[in-house]
């Protein structure tokens, strides 16, 4: 009984953390956006800021893991995602074009890895210079 009720003090932990995080980071954007717009928001506007994005990204984390559980998997898909942001023509265009910057990279990184092992492969398999004139 003890190990779940810690599992649950430590799970209140992580999501207040998380809460705050989120807070200081809506702070930051209303400030950001006060001294460009010359305006102010109260600290109870930052608060309901913070409540309702933290409400929203919970809302996205339930729907994101139903899309994967609908398509019989347990991982969560950047198509996923996609799927999640299709009402909003900016975020789908700017999420479709990240994850294509992503897979650019992934293609040449991979291609440079291709390239690396080939060449220690051709390199290993080509006798030294003195085996070649017989020295030892």
């Amino acid at each position: 009984m003890e190990e779940g009720e810690a599992e649950e003090q430590q799970e209140f932990s992580n999501r207040q953390r998380l809460k705050a995080a989120l807070h200081y980071t809506v702070g930051c954007l209303c400030q950001e956006v006060a001294l460009d717009k010359q305006v102010h928001f109260s600290k109870q506007t930052i608060a309901a800021i913070s409540e309702v994005t933290f409400r929203q990204c919970e809302n996205f984390a339930k729907d994101l893991e139903m899309f994967a559980r609908h398509a019989k998997r347990s991982t969560i898909t950047t198509e996923d995602v996609k799927l999640l942001a299709r009402r909003s023509n900016s975020l789908l265009k700017y999420i479709t074009e990240k994850n294509e910057e992503i897979a650019q990279l992934n293609l040449e990184r991979k291609a440079k890895k291709k390239r690396k092992s080939d060449d220690e492969n051709r390199n290993s398999r080509e006798p030294a210079a003195d085996e070649l004139s017989g020295e030892s």
